[in-house]
């Protein structure tokens, strides 16, 4: 089994709060980070959590607001003087390469490690054997990325029973079936599906950055195991929602009910909410599996069919 893990680096909007950060999300798969926005003091964010700097580390902007990059700079800077020297790769909207490129001219920034930034279109923006990543564009102010982690499928579960009743011995022909590839045993063909279970899920997580709600981002964050969206405004603020192009909890909700997602995690609150519990509230009363999120929240992800993931299941993760 591969351990994912969700942590909320900060989860306020526009402005910081004395205890809420501004907008960044991680998911961290095995040693591999994922990191999903970079609002300022983010450095501070992960050495809290106790996230190396030095490690695989992939980052995704949503869009060119300052809220949502104005701490990349710093986090490139941080992790060269801490002589980071693995590659790093950083994905966003048209624009952020000269953002990159021209600041780190300007401060001078010496870098030990190799950059390397991609300009995304919607669609495929990473593909591995074992995950692949989609960014879906939004209904923002200016262009905005939404992004799907989705884990590639596992095997099915193997059956040493029925192994066994076949008199195959074990060793390398268990190994290769157990890899989906068929084999020849005493001059019969032995397909994968004759002693394995179906095919097993992996996970899929959403991400919203900025957005209003819309039928394609629902269809697009379809039986996510846990949806992260934005959560700007209660829903007594829905006319500010419309004219700022942000969500409010409500319509968070909805999106995470009618995308039958199982987790919602609310996140990027106005700072005009000193308590999000009343937003948490709100959500609830649509999607029952909806919780506020708050900065330095994690969890462990678990596969599907190891264990239900529920709101309790999060709660639980949370307080340890």
């Amino acid at each position: 089994m591969t351990d994912l893990k969700i942590i909320l680096f900060g989860t306020s909007g526009a402005v910081p709060t004395s205890t809420r950060n501004l907008i960044s999300n991680a998911i961290i798969r095995d040693n591999e980070l994922f990191i999903f926005d970079t609002g300022e003091a983010i450095q501070q964010s992960m050495m809290k959590n106790k996230v190396g700097m030095n490690r695989p580390t992939h980052i995704f902007i949503s869009h060119m607001h300052g809220d949502h990059i104005l701490g990349l700079l710093g986090l490139v800077q941080t992790m060269s003087l801490l002589l980071r020297d693995k590659p790093l790769f950083i994905y966003g909207p048209p624009g952020i390469s000269r953002f990159l490129k021209s600041n780190i001219n300007i401060f001078k920034i010496k870098l030990n490690f190799k950059l390397i930034i991609k300009e995304i279109t919607p669609g495929l923006a990473v593909k591995t054997k074992d995950y692949k990543i989609y960014a879906k564009k939004a209904n923002h102010s200016i262009l905005n990325y939404s992004y799907v982690f989705i884990e590639s499928n596992r095997p099915g579960k193997f059956y040493v029973s029925k192994a066994k009743k076949m008199g195959i011995p074990e060793g390398s022909l268990w190994s290769k079936l157990q890899n989906g590839k068929s084999i020849r045993y005493k001059g019969k063909l032995i397909r994968p599906t004759d002693v394995m279970g179906k095919i097993r899920p992996g996970r899929k997580i959403g991400i919203s950055g900025d957005t209003r709600p819309s039928k394609s981002l629902t269809r697009f964050f379809s039986s996510c195991d846990v949806l992260i969206h934005e959560s700007t405004f209660s829903s007594e603020e829905n006319d500010l929602a419309i004219e700022r192009f942000h969500s409010t909890s409500e319509e968070a909700a909805t999106i995470a009910k009618e995308s039958s997602s199982n987790i919602l995690i609310l996140t990027h609150f106005s700072s005009r909410y000193k308590d999000t519990k009343p937003l948490e509230k709100q959500a609830c009363k649509i999607h029952r599996n909806s919780i506020a999120g708050y900065d330095s929240m994690s969890f462990k992800v678990p596969y599907r069919d190891e264990k239900r993931l529920t709101k309790s299941y999060v709660l639980e993760q949370t307080s340890r």
